[in-house]
């Protein structure tokens, strides 16, 4: 995985595959659960990432069933995938622990402006 930040839906598959391996439906719950009900992944938006991370080898197929007819494709995290999902996390906290840091200072009233700023940067 690159340096640059993962997507959402990325991240929320991840994150699902990272408690077991799943199937498509169970991934679209699952993210949403996770996610607080703030994202709902559509079945395109869904496979469309599934087929990303195969690709990138981040994700394997984990074996298929027919339930009511119908073909249950399972996926789970690969240690690639793993690793990705830890980067990612420790970029998503290090970012909200800045954040909190500057947000205590403005709540109480001790901001100094940005250290770029303060170098003479332009505001």
């Amino acid at each position: 995985m690159s340096n640059s930040e993962m997507r959402e839906p990325t991240l929320l598959v991840l994150t699902a595959l990272a408690g077991g391996r799943a199937h498509g439906y169970a991934l679209i719950a699952e993210a949403e659960s996770i996610s607080d009900g703030r994202v709902r992944l559509k079945v395109g938006t869904l496979y469309a990432v599934l087929d990303r991370l195969l690709d990138q080898g981040l994700v394997q197929e984990a074996g298929e069933e027919v339930v009511d007819g119908r073909l249950r494709k399972y996926f789970e995290l690969t240690p690639a995938g793993g690793d990705a999902l830890e980067s990612e996390v420790r970029r998503l906290e290090a970012n909200a622990s800045a954040a909190r840091r500057r947000l205590q200072g403005f709540q109480t009233g001790h901001v100094t402006g940005s250290a770029f700023i303060a170098r003479g940067g332009i505001a």
